[in-house]
């Protein structure tokens, strides 16, 4: 049973129509109000003396008809749900055949108003998690998704790259095993561009594509690791820019080196008896500044001792001076120093990644002209893996970039209306 509790109907009628700012051509025929479903049901006609526009070429042009009914989700009114019921006209236009009008409303094909979307925007980006804020909205998660969609869209479609000039190729995991996503990244904007499957080439190029000739001949500088892939791919789009190896990516290779070389000695160790190394992993890869009074006391110990875990540590440590040094010559000749004892200490695995390093030792150096990392796309990091655990996990990679780039993107996702 439906109960209108308004005294004047056409007061209420006219109260709605200004709220949701129809304008001459629409009127609220009716609202009727659900008390035990809690639901606000608002009913909307075209005026009769109404003049329709062609969606497409905005020309005035003669109504056919009507197509069917529709309903659109509103914001709640009074905490009562509230819904927008509509015929939409289609004009019958000699140049572009019969479309349906654009009501102001709604988004063409879209589900929900324009207000409603611009709210659960809001609501979705500023929860906990997304299972949060749907909750808080009343949708369901398809329909939490799709609002983001059309956010998403709507965002790429009005913003501005035109003066990017530093930007960050990386990659993510995606899914378990070998399963990767890569990124492109705004290094100066810090935002992420564009996400697309794999850690290919030919995924390197899909991230260069996004971007027009125009605006990757105004890319200065690519920050990257040093995977041949995302290499071959940045020569080829943005010749003219530098390709500066990542000191992330460098600091975790040295990071893992070092760990190597732990892994290989405790072995040793335990067979004589020895469990120094034993549980010491983090102490080794940790910031020492992060450890406790203890751990800072034992960690103290193992690096005096004669451990080439120890030297190995030395030699990561000291490479992290490189850089902070104050330009490309002094790196150079930094470089060398610290590379002549990496080759000489014995230590496979530092040696390894050293003369990995020479190889690459071009793209270190342009650290120096140009000063940019990948320190973005790692500060989105603890974004992307809480949007994955969320999810506990993504099959569908449309739905995943769709996640990161609502929450990384930096976009403009209201309706125009708002």
């Amino acid at each position: 049973m439906k109960d209108n509790p308004a005294s004047d109907g056409t007061s209420l009628n006219a109260h709605y129509a200004l709220l949701l700012g129809l304008g001459d051509a629409w009127r609220v025929a009716e609202v009727d109000l659900d008390l035990k479903e809690q639901r606000v049901v608002i009913l909307i006609e075209t005026a009769a003396e109404a003049t329709m526009c062609c969606a497409e070429c905005g020309e005035a042009r003669p109504l056919k008809d009507h197509a069917k009914q529709r309903q659109w989700r509103h914001l709640d009114t009074m905490q009562f749900e509230t819904v927008i019921l509509a015929s939409i006209p289609r004009t019958n236009c000699p140049t572009c055949g019969v479309k349906n009008v654009s009501v102001p409303w709604a988004e063409p094909h879209g589900r929900f108003t324009m207000m409603f979307e611009a709210f659960a925007i809001r609501v979705l980006q500023a929860a906990a998690n997304i299972e949060k804020g749907r909750q808080l909205l009343g949708l369901s998660w398809s329909s939490a998704q799709a609002i983001m969609t059309s956010a998403v869209e709507r965002g790429v479609e009005r913003r501005s790259v035109d003066e990017v000039q530093h930007v960050g190729i990386d990659e993510k995991n995606f899914k378990r095993g070998q399963s990767y996503i890569s990124l492109l990244t705004d290094i100066d904007g810090s935002r992420i561009l564009e996400v697309v499957p794999d850690r290919t080439k030919q995924a390197a190029d899909l991230l260069w594509k996004t971007l027009s000739k125009q605006q990757r001949d105004q890319v200065q500088a690519v920050a990257l690791d040093m995977w041949s892939a995302f290499m071959t791919s940045s020569r080829e789009h943005a010749p003219q820019a530098a390709l500066v190896h990542d000191r992330f990516h460098i600091s975790k290779a040295l990071g893992d080196a070092v760990d190597k070389v732990r892994r290989s000695e405790q072995k040793v160790l335990k067979k004589e008896g020895d469990d120094r190394l034993t549980g010491t992993r983090f102490l080794w890869l940790r910031n020492s500044v992060n450890l406790n009074e203890e751990q800072s006391e034992t960690f103290a110990s193992l690096k005096k001792a004669k451990l080439k875990t120890a030297r190995a540590w030395a030699m990561k440590e000291m490479f992290g001076g490189f850089w902070s040094l104050p330009d490309k010559q002094t790196g150079a000749g930094y470089f060398e120093s610290w590379y002549s004892w990496a080759v000489r200490g014995r230590l496979e695995p530092m040696k390894r990644v050293a003369k990995t390093l020479q190889r690459h030792k071009a793209g270190l150096l342009a650290y120096f002209d140009h000063g940019v990392t990948n320190a973005a796309a790692e500060g989105f990091n603890s974004v992307v893996q809480g949007l994955k655990s969320a999810a506990r996990g993504f099959r569908n990679f449309a739905n995943y970039r769709t996640r990161i780039l609502f929450f990384c993107g930096k976009l403009q996702m209201h309706p125009d209306s708002t």
